[in-house]
């Protein structure tokens, strides 16, 4: 992919202006401010903020600020601010308040939470399907990184920067050694562990510090079972946790408990200590992203458990209404673009970004949202890194969505204190089933 010619665009045509205006009353019936455009229809660069929840070393932001001073070698006067806040309760909290003040910045950060859906009905986002097709990226995005992003009523308010695919890794030596495959189906994960343990091997390195990764495995069945439909309804209160869907979760979770497929001490293990377990060669299987392929595709990994890893996507279920190919397929936390403040200036910076972001984000060895880049496989890699790359061109448009995202702050926190005491065998199923589903109907609507 050829870099796009760097091209002043501080004189708007006619045009174009009447495009940008065009989209930010059809899409968030706020006009312009006035002030960007002077009297010889020159946009007047300054700083545009963008409110962050990522790593400040991560490679998003890495490309963006790269970008940044590109588009200000052309735009004198113009700085891109970076507000940003990794830990996410707290993001969450700071954004939460300056949503409510109507002081958020040009651009921030958001999941598609009930809370941004409301932003968006409000007339506070710019409709990114419109913004794209806009600037004519529409055909460039993967249809699942869009996906990710949408609202339950499909509409889209927020760019994507990231893919990933969340696979099963495993070290093929002790499955071999405990004579056990691989699971072909949820059900089998309980047998799997039951011969690993016997083994005297641990089955499943899990991060319970963070707590989330014990959610993504309460959301596979009712994904396998009902789709995604089922958590979408959930957090609306039009689906309960005691039907068939949340039921048959809530089983296979104490059933994996009973058969100890965790490590002893899960619940306070850490994200770096889970990951320590697996590439140590202590656990069997690791479930976690391709944003860790650095760690487990590469020479950075193990030389005794280098070639004994491979992975393996989400099992399916008798009875699927899903795909195996579609399964956890985040693009991470989207941008979204304020109305209020969506002018000539933040938009052509965002048709500039979003055209040069794909060949210097790929470049880094990561997956792109868009299609039509190719990724750059590190020099130090295994061939697990170019099948993980190769595997995001077979992915369904059907998503696991992380629960954390979808439902509202009360009932995750619940859900997650409810979910360890159930995988250690601490309350049954039914106990399961009855505090969430009194806890859903406390907080739903909130």
């Amino acid at each position: 992919m050829k870099r796009p010619a760097q091209k002043s665009a501080l004189r708007l045509t006619l045009v174009g202006l009447a495009a940008a205006a065009a989209l930010v009353l059809s899409g968030c019936g706020s006009a312009a401010p006035s002030g960007e455009i002077d009297p010889q229809g020159e946009i007047k660069p300054r700083e545009i903020s963008w409110l962050l929840s990522r790593p400040a070393d991560g490679g998003v932001i890495t490309a963006m600020e790269q970008i940044a001073d590109e588009y200000a070698k052309d735009h004198p006067g113009f700085s891109l601010n970076l507000i940003t806040t990794p830990d996410r309760p707290s993001y969450i909290q700071k954004y939460e308040t300056l949503a409510a003040a109507n002081k958020l910045p040009e651009l921030f950060d958001t999941d598609a939470t009930p809370f941004a859906q409301k932003l968006a009905t409000k007339g506070q986002m710019v409709d990114v399907e419109k913004l794209l097709d806009d600037i004519g990226l529409s055909d460039e995005y993967r249809e699942a990184a869009l996906n990710y992003q949408r609202f339950d009523d499909g509409s889209l308010y927020m760019v994507p920067f990231e893919f990933q695919l969340e696979f099963f890794w495993y070290n093929k030596a002790l499955l071999q050694k405990a004579g056990v495959a691989i699971p072909a189906t949820l059900d089998d994960f309980p047998a799997m562990c039951k011969g690993l343990r016997a083994a005297g091997i641990t089955p499943i390195a899990l991060d319970g510090a963070d707590q989330w990764p014990l959610e993504r495995y309460m959301s596979y069945y009712p994904f396998r079972l009902a789709g995604p439909e089922y958590v979408q309804e959930l957090k609306t209160g039009k689906a309960s946790f005691a039907d068939p869907a949340g039921r048959a979760a809530a089983e296979w979770l104490y059933d994996l408990g009973q058969a100890g497929c965790f490590a002893e001490g899960f619940s306070s293990t850490g994200y770096a200590d889970a990951q320590a377990l697996f590439t140590s060669g202590k656990a069997a299987v690791y479930n976690i992203g391709t944003w860790e392929l650095g760690n487990l595709a590469t020479d950075a990994l193990d030389a005794g458990v280098r070639s004994d890893v491979d992975y393996f996507t989400l099992p399916t279920i008798d009875g699927a209404v899903t795909n195996d190919n579609e399964y956890v397929t985040p693009s991470g936390i989207g941008m979204a673009v304020n109305a209020k403040t969506y002018d000539p200036l933040v938009r052509d910076f965002l048709s500039f970004a979003l055209k040069r972001y794909p060949e210097i984000y790929a470049a880094t060895g990561a997956l792109s949202p868009t299609t039509g880049v190719e990724t750059t496989i590190p020099d130090n890699a295994t061939p697990l890194y170019s099948r993980a790359i190769e595997q995001a061109g077979d992915v369904g448009p059907k998503i696991a969505m992380p629960w954390d995202t979808q439902l509202d702050p009360a009932t995750n926190t619940r859900l997650q204190q409810e979910l360890t005491l159930l995988v250690q065998g601490e309350i049954t199923p039914d106990e399961f089933i009855d505090t969430m589903d009194k806890t859903l109907t406390e907080n739903v609507g909130g």
